[in-house]
């Protein structure tokens, strides 16, 4: 069934057009990625379908009784359209977020509050209409229960664990969120809503490599229609079973993940290329034609020049295909040699206050290593990097740079930028010395072109902030490049470009990212940070073995450990034996069956009692809205029942989770 229906939907601001004759329709479990350069008009498509801004021309129709939820970049928490109880900014102010979080399920907290008042006027002395009151308190309790009332609030808690607020953060008080952590909160609010169409604008942004892979999880057994603007390719592909494509004001709709439509994208625009020439070439040689018929001037040739003539001008011309937006182009220099030794790390530790980042980190760069440092949100990957640039002072160790090393740094909050200046003097001051053609060619690489130059930096959106910061960067002569979550904020074709410029820079490279496209494409080593729990101490060193498969590969290095922990004591067992090498494989491989039968038959086992958990919840919570109903101290006797049972559910889902992926990668 049709749920949301574009049809020739164009939008202009004045005699500006932001979108022109967008035509497409979703069904209600459509996943639809939008993409598109950023400025390309995809959060303004997100405004027209929630009635934010009139479209010009066409319609856009939503089917009845359908509700939207509007994730937006900002991380507003005012995003439910037509609803008079989605949490606002204003009716945030002094709540904490578990609060705020709650205020999601605004009937649910109607009813809680009727059910108190009813069961306040019950025990009052003198009480009129009891039986009126028990009936309504019956009723209202049973469809309390049937909702998930008795759930509810675990499950808002721990869809808050899911987005990164431990049982502390949920208390802290919203006025004092972070951007990031403002959008994250948001995320969970429309999470936990479920509406009919979930509208997601860059929602991975912020969110870790483990948080991401849950969201993905979510996102794809979501049993409704998803709309979601991301430049996360890996995400896109996993997520997305439909792609929008906006280029050039217009929109394209594709089958699949953005892979499988950027070769579909690829195909159509080199056919409608080649249909364009050859037609272009037609028309020339009929247009010769018939010029050699009227120059030969007889009756017999001026006759066919005529009907030729005809033929051409019924001919249906078609439109010359559009150049893609100009693309960004990077180059980035670099100064003398760096010795071997680039940067040396040795038994570093950090600590603010009580708080422990890490501790005794050690690891050694190598001169034209590209190293992708990575970790779950709040482990210290930003304040290491601070470290090394000598912003911070550690707790305790040593940090060393290698002979003759030269540093350009790049800050994801590009704070190194003077918001009065406008783009072009922001870059000229950096780089005083430098004609202002070179400065402005290489603004232009940037898509900084005309009068984009002189926007003032306070203007500019993320994005542009982004490519600005990167302008500067690439004119810095350096041999190492630091690099902090360098691809947040960059459109598809921007990131690309910064990948195959950091693939030519023939220097050293440090970077911070959670894009496991960039991570995949550009590591030649991994550290990961993940204290106290993933391996033993704070760092895993990871040599990539074969460049272009970074992340793929440590996903298998790291599961490939996880077999061997469970399978570690006949792995230690048979290391004690001095075998010839022909048992030793033979020993090898009949161990690793071993361990796939006790994975496989361990995963059998998780999804039979996981089964049977639920149908047990199944049954308690029937018991509960039925004969134990109006039974309080047998309703309490079931809630602990259920409680249990939904605690040893939830711990199941995670080995579960960890399983089922081993199964996937070994199937």
């Amino acid at each position: 069934m049709t749920i949301l229906n574009v049809k020739n939907m164009t939008l202009r601001f004045g005699v500006t057009t932001i979108l022109q004759n967008i035509d497409f329709s979703l069904d209600e479990t459509d996943k639809l990625g939008i993409i598109g350069v950023n400025g390309s008009g995809k959060s303004s498509l997100f405004r027209v379908i929630t009635g934010v801004y009139e479209p010009e021309e066409g319609s856009v129709t939503l089917a009845g009784g359908k509700t939207i939820g509007i994730l937006t970049q900002d991380g507003a928490f005012g995003s439910l359209c037509g609803s008079e109880d989605e949490p606002n900014e204003t009716a945030s102010e002094g709540l904490s977020v578990l609060e705020l979080m709650l205020r999601s399920k605004p009937e649910m907290l109607r009813m809680e509050a009727r059910l108190a008042e009813l069961e306040k006027e019950m025990n009052a002395d003198g009480v009129q209409h009891l039986g009126a009151l028990s009936a309504e308190y019956t009723t209202l309790n049973d469809r309390y229960l049937r909702e998930g009332g008795l759930e509810y609030r675990g499950r808002c808690a721990s869809m808050l664990q899911r987005l990164g607020f431990d049982a502390a953060a949920q208390q802290q008080s919203v006025d004092t969120l972070s951007g990031g952590q403002r959008t994250r909160l948001a995320l969970a609010i429309q999470l936990s809503r479920e509406p009919d169409i979930l509208m997601l604008d860059e929602p991975t942004n912020h969110l870790d490599i483990e948080t991401t892979a849950w969201l993905e999880n979510f996102l794809i057994n979501y049993k409704k229609c998803v709309l979601v603007i991301s430049h996360d390719r890996y995400f896109l592909d996993r997520v997305t079973t439909k792609t929008l494509a906006i280029e050039n004001h217009r929109a394209t709709l594709y089958q699949g993940g953005y892979t499988k439509s950027m070769e579909q994208r690829r195909i159509d625009r080199e056919l409608a290329e080649k249909h364009y020439r050859d037609q272009q070439k037609e028309i020339a040689r009929q247009e010769a034609y018939i010029a050699q018929q009227r120059a030969w001037n007889r009756e017999r040739n001026i006759i066919a020049a005529e009907s030729r003539q005809k033929l051409l001008d019924k001919m249906v011309k078609l439109e010359k295909p559009q150049n893609a937006p100009r693309p960004v182009r990077m180059k980035f220099t670099q100064s003398t040699d760096s010795g071997n030794d680039v940067l040396s790390v040795r038994e570093l530790s950090m600590a603010f206050g009580d708080k422990v980042l890490f501790e005794d980190l050690n690891f050694l760069i190598k001169k034209k290593q590209r190293v992708l440092l990575i970790g779950p949100n709040g482990c210290g990957k930003s304040t290491l990097i601070k470290l090394i640039l000598n912003m911070l002072d550690p707790t305790s160790g040593v940090i060393e740079a290698g002979y003759n090393v030269e540093v350009g740094y790049y800050d994801q909050e590009n704070q190194n930028l003077t918001d009065e200046n406008t783009v072009l003097e922001e870059l000229w001051s950096a780089y005083p010395h430098l004609p202002e053609l070179t400065v402005r060619n290489t603004l232009a690489q940037f898509r900084f072109v005309g009068e984009d130059v002189f926007k003032t930096v306070a203007v500019l959106s993320g994005g542009e902030r982004a490519r600005l910061t990167l302008s500067k960067l690439i004119l810095s002569h350096m041999n190492l490049l630091v690099l902090d979550e360098p691809t947040n904020h960059l459109d598809i074709d921007s990131r690309e470009a910064l990948e195959g410029a950091l693939e030519q820079f023939d220097g050293t490279i440090l970077t911070v990212s959670h894009d496991r496209y960039l991570i995949d494409k550009l590591a030649t080593r991994i550290l990961m940070m993940h204290p106290g729990e993933a391996f033993a101490g704070d760092l895993l060193d990871y040599a990539v073995e074969h460049t272009g498969q970074g992340y793929t590969e440590l996903i298998r290095y790291k599961t490939a450990r996880e077999a061997e922990r469970l399978g570690k004591t006949v792995a230690a067992t048979a290391a004690k034996t001095v075998v010839s090498d022909a048992k030793a494989d033979y020993l090898k491989n009949k161990q690793n069956a071993a361990e796939e039968r006790k994975k496989r038959n361990r995963l059998q086992k998780l999804r039979d009692e996981c089964a049977r958990l639920e149908d047990e919840l199944a049954a308690i919570e029937q018991e509960m809205a039925g004969d134990a109903a109006t039974d309080y101290v047998r309703i309490a006797a079931l809630d602990a029942q259920k409680a249990e049972r939904e605690e040893q559910l939830l711990a199941n889902y995670e080995e579960l989770e960890e399983l089922e992926a081993w199964a996937a990668a070994h199937n």
